[in-house]
């Protein structure tokens, strides 16, 4: 059993989970304080985890092909995004954004703002109250955000099949080699990546709930 799609796959997940928490932190961040557009907002963040994946990366093609403007561009400077390792971590990233996106705004907005105006009674900037104060009271849910999106980059497959295809040792991930092993009869190589994957899975989820558990966890939305 070749473990390289278990390699991509950890590879992707990993450095689009990056992506995902530099990103979704901040907006996550202001979405849970905007006044206006906050719908708007939470519409679109939220949009990659209720579309079927085949449709998100039907739009990243769109957006990310050779076609378009920024395909043509990113080409031009050496940067290929379709049938590249560098699609498989944009497709994984936009797919687990959601889950970080909603589970960090969640913990943002049931946070005790009475912490933040303490903090702004003693002077701390807005900077000191977010690294100081907010994220260490809301860091067990912001984990459990990154442990879900992790696992979702994970097993990603619709997406990244659309924009990175199906090319062995290079964007052939573990969930791309299930379709590939059922397409070529092999249902026990097929098995054994299921079995891996939901072990995996599993492992990552228990690892969530011991998490929240042991730092007296929050709900979210």
């Amino acid at each position: 059993m070749d473990m390289t799609p278990l390699i991509l796959s950890l590879k992707a997940a990993t450095i689009a989970t990056i992506l995902v928490v530099l990103i979704g932190i901040p907006i996550s961040y202001l979405a849970a304080h905007m006044k206006r557009g906050k719908s708007i907002v939470d519409v679109i963040c939220t949009l990659p985890m209720v579309l079927p994946p085949t449709v998100v990366g039907f739009f990243l093609l769109l957006l990310f092909g050779k076609n378009s403007m920024l395909g043509a561009w990113l080409m031009e400077h050496g940067i290929p995004v379709v049938f590249s390792q560098t699609g498989m971590v944009i497709a994984s990233a936009v797919v687990s954004f959601p889950l970080l996106y909603r589970t960090a705004r969640g913990a943002f907005e049931q946070m005790d703002k009475t912490l933040v105006y303490a903090g702004q009674t003693l002077g701390l900037g807005n900077g000191t109250i977010f690294f100081k104060i907010v994220c260490p009271n809301c860091l067990p849910v912001i984990l459990a955000g990154v442990i879900l999106a992790f696992t979702r980059a994970m097993g990603e497959f619709g997406a990244t099949i659309m924009l990175a295809g199906n090319i062995p040792d290079k964007t052939q991930t573990a969930a791309i080699a299930i379709y590939t092993a059922m397409q070529s009869g092999n249902r026990e190589l097929a098995f054994q990546w299921a079995l891996l994957i939901v072990g995996m899975s599993v492992f990552f989820m228990v690892l969530m709930n011991v998490i929240i558990g042991r730092k007296g966890g929050r709900t979210w939305h």
